[in-house]
């Protein structure tokens, strides 16, 4: 069983989960900023952008996560603030963050599609890393089975469901990085093809894992997943018949940004 705590430095204690969160942010934000660049924005509008959203998505992220398992918070309120120990829900940090970032492009002057298409990668990269923290916390895990690559989680050998969705979201990086440069995608479609994508892996690991939030008898990830995927999908159609996809979703050649003295 692998241990959760990376290392201790007298009182202070440091997680595995802590250390992979903040590296999928630091690599994923230097990804963003190498792009933002090629876009010729500021890449201190992206700076500022990430230290807005990023503390108020971990903060959705708990509470989207608390909310759905209030049933074992309400007997210790005092694990509400304990996400040393796992428990934030990806899906309540990327709809905070989605509607932070909206705001704030729209405050800012700034294309909120642009800067979607800019951030979906280093999403899908940071998720993929992200996941780790799972395997470290022993959560997130599948049903029991028998299958060559299960792995012994909880005393039995289950579905490591942080392994595929880690695996799927890697892949969805490549594949993104791969679609950004096409000349036939326009604005907003490299970040309705990641909203599509990433929903379209979690709706069926989903099924496998056994700590699923519920709505009603349903899965609320699946529910969330299908919502997203039908979203997408007509948001790609509108923007392109109502002619707001006038954009490529990457420049041929670097623009010049106007960077602050």
């Amino acid at each position: 069983m692998p241990d959760p705590i990376a290392f201790q430095i007298g009182p202070i204690t440091v997680h595995w989960y802590g250390i992979l969160i903040s590296s999928a942010l630091l690599i994923g934000t230097l990804l963003a900023q190498r792009e933002t660049v090629r876009h010729g924005i500021d890449p201190d509008f992206l700076y500022n952008l990430v230290l807005w959203a990023v503390p108020l998505a971990l903060i959705g992220a708990r509470v989207y996560y608390v909310v759905f398992n209030w049933k074992y918070y309400q007997n210790d309120p005092s694990e509400v603030i304990a996400i040393w120990h796992g428990g934030i829900a990806i899906y309540g940090a990327l709809l905070t963050a989605f509607a932070v970032g909206w705001f704030y492009t729209r405050r800012h002057g700034v294309s909120f599609w642009q800067m979607a298409d800019i951030a979906a990668p280093s999403l899908i990269l940071g998720q993929a890393i992200g996941r780790w923290g799972n395997f470290f916390n022993q959560e997130a895990y599948g049903y029991p089975t028998n299958l060559p690559w299960a792995m012994m989680i909880a005393g039995e050998m289950r579905h490591p469901t942080f392994l595929y969705e880690s695996l799927w979201d890697f892949s969805g990086f490549l594949f993104l990085l791969w679609l950004r440069r096409r000349p036939t995608v326009r604005r907003g479609e490299v970040f309705l093809a990641y909203l599509v994508y990433y929903s379209t892996g979690r709706f069926f690991i989903e099924g496998l894992r056994m700590d699923s939030e519920m709505l009603g008898d349903f899965r609320l990830a699946q529910v969330i997943a299908v919502g997203l995927i039908l979203f997408s999908i007509g948001a790609y159609y509108y923007r392109r018949q109502k002619g707001y996809a006038d954009e490529p979703a990457s420049p041929a050649e670097p623009v010049q940004a106007e960077l602050k003295k």
